[in-house]
C-alpha cells in the first residue's frame, strides 16, 4: 500500500511539474507606487482581463485547476497584437468554428422540434432553430467579408444645395422681370452697338428700299409663260 501511495504521489508531482498553475495576475511595477497602481488599474479594465473573466467564470473546476492565469492573459494579448499587425487568422478560425457550432445547434433544435409532442414545444424549438440558422449565415457572411472585402465604386455627384441662378453675361436690372423681357432688352442693346447702316438692315420693322439691287429677280416676261395654264 505504501508503495502504491508513493507511486501516485510521484505521478502527481510529475504532472504538477509539467503544468504551471499560477493563479495570480502579473502586473508591471512602476517607478513609484502611483505608477504601479495605474498599471494595475489599466490591467483590470483591459480587454484581455474582460475576456479572461468571461472564460474562467463558467469553466469546470478540473480545467481551472490546471490553468495558468498569466499564460492565458499572455495568449489573449498575442491575439490582440496579431490583429494590430493585420493578421486575421485567429478571427477567421473563430468565426468558422462559431458557424460550425451554430450549425450543430440548428440541427439539434430542429430534431427536438420535430420530435416534440405538443405544438407549442415544437413551435418554440423550431423558432430557436431558425434563429441559430440565421446567426450561422451572418457569421459566414462576416467571415466572407474578412476574406474578400467588398469593393465600393463611388461616382462623383454634382450636388447643389438651394436654388441657383445662372446669368450668361446678361445683366439683370429687375430680379422679378420675366425672362422674355430680359432677352428682348439684351437683343436691343446689341443692335444699338452696331453702325447705323447695319442697324437699319437688321430692323425688321423698317421698310425695304426699292431699286435695281437684284436685277435677276425681275418679273417673268409674258413670252416665258406657258400657254396652257391648266397644265
Amino acid at each position: 500500500m505504501n508503495q502504491r501511495k508513493s507511486k501516485a504521489q510521484a505521478q502527481n508531482n510529475k504532472s504538477e511539474d509539467k503544468h504551471l498553475t499560477r493563479k495570480q495576475i502579473e502586473c508591471v511595477e512602476g517607478e513609484t507606487k502611483e505608477a504601479t497602481a495605474l498599471n494595475f488599474a489599466k490591467l483590470v479594465i483591459s480587454p484581455e482581463m474582460a475576456s479572461f473573466r468571461v472564460i474562467t467564470n463558467r469553466e469546470r473546476e478540473e480545467l481551472m485547476a490546471q490553468l495558468d492565469t498569466p499564460s492565458l492573459i499572455g495568449a489573449l494579448r498575442e491575439q490582440t497584437q496579431a490583429v494590430h499587425r493585420g493578421d486575421m487568422k485567429a478571427a477567421e478560425a473563430m468565426l468558422m468554428n462559431q458557424a460550425t457550432a451554430l450549425q450543430s445547434l440548428f440541427v439539434k433544435l430542429t430534431e427536438t422540434g420535430l420530435q416534440a409532442g405538443l405544438l407549442r414545444q415544437q413551435e418554440t424549438a423550431l423558432r430557436l432553430a431558425l434563429k441559430a440558422q440565421s446567426q450561422c449565415r451572418a457569421t459566414l457572411e462576416t467571415l466572407s467579408n474578412i476574406k474578400n472585402p467588398p469593393v465600393v465604386y463611388a461616382k462623383q455627384a454634382n450636388v447643389t444645395t438651394g436654388p441657383q441662378q445662372i446669368n450668361n453675361g446678361v445683366p439683370s436690372s429687375a430680379p422679378n422681370e420675366p425672362a422674355g423681357a430680359r432677352q428682348k432688352k439684351s437683343r436691343k442693346n446689341k443692335l444699338k452697338e452696331l453702325p447705323h447702316e447695319q442697324e437699319q438692315w437688321l430692323d425688321a420693322a423698317a421698310p425695304g428700299a426699292t431699286g435695281g439691287a437684284h436685277p435677276r429677280a425681275e418679273a417673268v416676261a409674258p413670252i416665258h409663260r406657258p400657254q396652257n395654264r391648266g397644265g
